[in-house]
């Protein structure tokens, strides 16, 4: 019988398994770099704490489908090699469509997070 792992075993791996993705994934970067740009503007405008719940909801959730979506590809890639089974193109489509779908639902939310402070924030320097 396999003996348990301890919480700090547990909790190492899921870490080991966010840097290999931070490390090897360029579009796992891509977003880390958009969440950075995100938190400062958030932190600039001083958006209300709703509206960084929105964008913590947000980034929580383009990060965990892109490690989804990373776990998906090794696991098909593990397993199919190099010819490519229907099913295998179906089950990395879809985990690619979920990271599309969390990445359009972020910039929504940024959206209606940012624009009505970038708004105020330009009629006040006169631009508009």
């Amino acid at each position: 019988m396999e003996k348990r792992r301890t919480w700090r075993e547990v909790f190492q791996n899921a870490w080991d398994g966010v840097l290999a993705t931070a490390s090897t994934e360029r579009n796992f970067k891509v977003h880390l770099a958009l969440c950075a740009a995100v938190l400062l503007l958030g932190a600039l405008l001083q958006v209300s704490r709703l509206d960084w719940g929105l964008l913590c909801m947000a980034i929580g959730l383009v990060l965990s489908a892109e490690l989804m979506n990373t776990a998906v590809e090794a696991a098909v890639n593990l397993t199919v090699g190099e010819r490519i089974h229907p099913m295998a193109k179906k089950a990395k489509d879809a985990a690619a469509g979920a990271v599309l779908a969390s990445a359009l639902f972020a910039a929504v939310i940024g959206l209606i997070v940012f624009i009505p402070p970038l708004l105020r924030l330009a009629k006040d320097w006169g631009w508009l």
